[in-house]
């Protein structure tokens, strides 16, 4: 696959992955593939699930600023902040030059990197850690678990985490949602969801006192593993935070489209 095909599969798997997450969080919510724009706007507390991406391939400079513009008017209509998520090797060279400029002037801040990455890797060994048993999130109980476990990593107040989570039958039903359990107490968690016929990680995280005891990288493994066995599925993709890019390396994805994550600017 080349580098522009990886990264128009990886924005193409947000766009998808995103649209069952954020009509499975509010059936009314604000889905809609516009003209190089997707929006996939749940307007609620977590802003993960509150996104718009550029979906046009090789723009050029003149119409990256246009739809900056474009996706910073859909952003301030909004009740709730979320960001728009921007794959860099989707435009062209003078694009990114002045990706900086173009993004202030469209009243956009940068907040944070990430990375898209994607692999043929499935099936894995079924995985195992000498301190960890895995749980499946079948209950509303075991899912405001995995919704605190991502507000304390991220550093988010935990009613986000759950304003995004309860509830969820996508997430207790059809996807491959596990805890990584430490003497019974939960302290990682990870999950995968059928994608347009790719495993899709999502919501990984550790509890920041159990970080860099390979905790992550163990219940994404079982998230992985459980998924495959059940789809029959071998490709996986995901979109990495810095702090968890160089994980997945190590379980065979390979980085594709860097990603620069924008917020409206105060």
């Amino acid at each position: 696959m080349t580098q522009c095909a990886a990264s128009i599969e990886s924005m193409e798997q947000l766009a998808v992955a995103w649209r069952n997450i954020v009509l499975d969080r509010d059936p009314g919510a604000d889905v809609r593939d516009l003209p190089g724009i997707a929006v996939r706007w749940a307007d609620c507390r977590f802003a993960f699930w509150n996104c718009v991406t550029l979906t046009d391939v090789g723009a050029g400079a003149a119409l990256l600023a246009q739809r900056l513009g474009q996706a910073a008017d859909i952003m301030r209509a909004k009740q709730r902040p979320g960001f728009l998520w921007l794959f860099e090797d989707l435009l062209d060279d003078e694009a990114r030059t002045g990706l900086g400029g173009a993004a202030e002037e469209a009243g956009l801040a940068y907040a944070f990197p990430g990375t898209g990455m994607a692999g043929d890797l499935l099936p894995l060994p079924e995985p195992s850690h000498p301190d960890l048993t895995f749980a499946r999130v079948t209950t509303e109980e075991q899912l405001q678990v995995y919704a605190d476990l991502n507000s304390r990593a991220y550093g988010l107040p935990l009613a986000d985490g759950r304003d995004g989570l309860a509830g969820s039958r996508l997430w207790r039903e059809r996807t491959y949602a596990y805890l990584g359990m430490r003497d019974g107490v939960p302290v990682s968690c990870a999950a995968t969801v059928e994608a347009e016929g790719r495993l899709f990680v999502a919501l990984v995280a550790t509890a920041p006192e159990w970080q860099r005891r390979g905790y992550g990288e163990a219940v994404t493994r079982k998230a992985l593993y459980e998924g495959a066995r059940d789809t029959g599925l071998t490709r996986a993709t995901l979109h990495a935070t810095a702090a968890g890019a160089p994980v997945y390396p190590r379980i065979g994805f390979r980085p594709n489209s860097p990603i620069r994550f924008y917020g409206l600017a105060s």
